[in-house]
This record gives structure tokens, C-alpha cells and sequence, in this order.
């Protein structure tokens, strides 16, 4: 509920809080149920319907060739020309201009109808973007620039490469283990390195100010590895032979935990050395 306060802004009050028990039973229902929590005087009808991880994660194919959402980063940056892409840039200069220390960057829930305002915004390049920006959430932000990743056709890591990821990380050598993965990330197509490169020194400037924001290298790793790895088709990155029976749920957390470890060892690094002139004058260009 928005509350006026003196000097003419509005801020919100909490009027009541609830949960609502979820039935195990519901997780083989197809079906949407509907539910009422009953909270201070307040009755909130809710439809509530469980979707398997495995199918709401999935990254869905694609046709798009207007907009940025969907469409493939080396159409967005071509049409752009540009380095990094618009939406990835616009973003995170606003998170860095005034969300480095919220709490919960990039884990807290923007407003849904935000982001989707902001998608559309971005999809029909609205100039008065920058204006939306600056007037909403933070957190609202956040989302648009996770959801970008998300719906990506393929993830940012690519898949080709993706499985070759999966297996360096698991390398026990960390001299074999720095150059495999080096190697790899150097060997992406240059328009997902170098939105990479610079999402990777922003997440580092968060990590910063973690005191503050409570956003560690590991929880950011966390958020955004998923996102940035997850493959357009699920593939199974379990040993051929296990000791013990994997059950479907324990093998997408082994893999969702291979792709956080991946993000983390990246961000962990002082800094991506570059094998030669050209590359090196692709990395460290100011000009995205």
C-alpha cells in the first residue's frame, strides 16, 4: 500500500503477511490450483501450477531477427556495431550508477511488469529507455539484464563449447585445469567474449561491495552461471558408469553446480591474459 509521506513521495507500507503450504501432490498435478491466504483483515486468491526446473530453465529456439531478446548476440551486436550489446551496456551502467549497494543485487525479484516493460523497450528501441531506467527499481533492472542472458537462443558460453567447460572444471591439475579453461573462453566467438569480458569486470565491482550488498563472488556466481551456461538442449554431464543410481533432480544439480563452479573460477582470476596482439587489443579496447 502506498503511504504519502510530508514531503509529497509516497512509500510503501506493509498491510499483512502469509504463506501458503504446498502439497506434494501438487507436483504431479498439471493443473493450475487455486488457493485464498487469509492475512490481517486482507484475502489474497492465488492460482498456483508447478513447473518442472528442467522445462521452465529450458532455453526455446528462436526464429527472431528484430529486437534483442531472443535473437542471437551476434545479430544484436552486428546490427548495433557494436562490441557489447546496448541493453547489456545501458544496464549495467544504471546498476553501477545507484544499485552497488543494494541488498540482494541481482538476487532479489524485480517487479515482473517492469521487466517486461523494459524488454519491450529495449526489443523496439525505445529512446526514452534510459528515462524508464532511471525512474524504476533497481532490482527491476537487474532482471531485464538477467532475462536478456536467459532467453538468449544459445547461452553465452555457446553450447559447442559448453561440454568442454563441464569437463575442465572437473580437472583435478590446476596448472592443466587454468590452461584448458583460458584456452576455451579465449576460443569464443568475439562478440561473446568481449560481452562477457565486461559483464565479468562488473560482477567483480559488485563483489566489492559486498560488505554492503551481501553479494559475494560465489553468490553471483550462483545467479548468473546458470543463466550465462545453461545449454540450449539438456545434456547430461554425469560420469558413464556412476557408483550410485542418479536421480533425474540429482543430476540437474550436479549440473547446475558445475555451471556456478565454472562462472566462480572466472571471476576468480586477477585477470584473463590474452595469447597475442590481436586478441589483446580486442580485450582491452575501451570501445563497446
Amino acid at each position: 500500500m502506498k503511504i504519502p509521506k510530508e514531503d509529497g513521495e509516497n512509500t510503501d507500507r506493509i498491510m499483512g503477511k502469509g504463506q501458503v503450504q504446498l502439497d506434494p501432490q501438487a507436483l504431479q498435478d498439471r493443473d493450475w490450483q487455486r488457493t485464498v491466504i487469509a492475512m490481517n483483515g486482507i484475502e489474497v486468491k492465488l492460482s498456483v501450477k508447478f513447473t518442472s526446473r528442467e522445462f521452465s530453465l529450458k532455453r526455446m529456439p528462436s526464429r527472431k531477427q528484430t529486437g534483442v531478446f531472443g535473437v542471437k548476440i551476434a545479430v544484436v551486436t552486428k546490427r548495433e556495431r557494436s562490441k557489447v550489446p546496448y541493453i547489456v551496456r545501458q544496464c549495467v551502467e544504471e546498476i553501477e550508477r545507484r544499485g552497488m549497494e543494494e541488498v540482494g543485487i541481482y538476487r532479489v525479484s524485480g517487479v515482473a511488469t517492469d521487466i517486461q516493460a523494459l524488454k519491450a523497450a529495449f526489443d523496439v528501441n525505445n529512446k526514452d529507455v534510459s528515462v524508464m531506467m532511471s525512474e524504476m527499481d533497481v532490482n527491476a533492472i537487474a532482471g531485464t539484464l538477467k532475462l536478456y542472458f536467459r532467453e538468449l537462443p544459445e547461452p553465452l558460453f555457446t553450447d559447442e563449447f559448453y561440454p568442454n567447460f563441464a569437463e575442465g572444471i572437473a580437472l583435478s591439475d590446476p596448472v592443466a585445469k587454468e590452461s584448458c579453461m583460458l584456452n576455451l573462453l579465449l576460443s569464443l566467438p568475439e562478440a561473446n567474449l568481449l560481452t562477457f569480458l565486461f559483464l565479468l569486470d562488473h560482477l567483480k565491482r559488485v563483489a566489492e561491495k559486498e560488505t554492503v550488498n551481501k553479494m559475494s563472488l560465489h553468490n553471483l556466481a550462483t545467479v548468473f552461471g546458470p543463466t550465462l551456461l545453461r545449454p540450449s538442449e539438456k545434456e547430461s554431464k554425469l560420469p558413464a558408469n556412476p557408483s550410485q543410481p542418479i536421480s533425474m533432480t540429482d543430476s540437474w544439480s550436479l549440473e547446475v553446480m558445475s555451471q556456478v563452479q565454472v562462472l566462480l573460477y572466472f571471476l576468480q582470476l586477477e585477470a584473463i591474459p590474452a595469447p597475442d596482439s590481436k586478441r589483446q587489443s580486442i580485450l582491452f579496447s575501451t570501445e563497446v
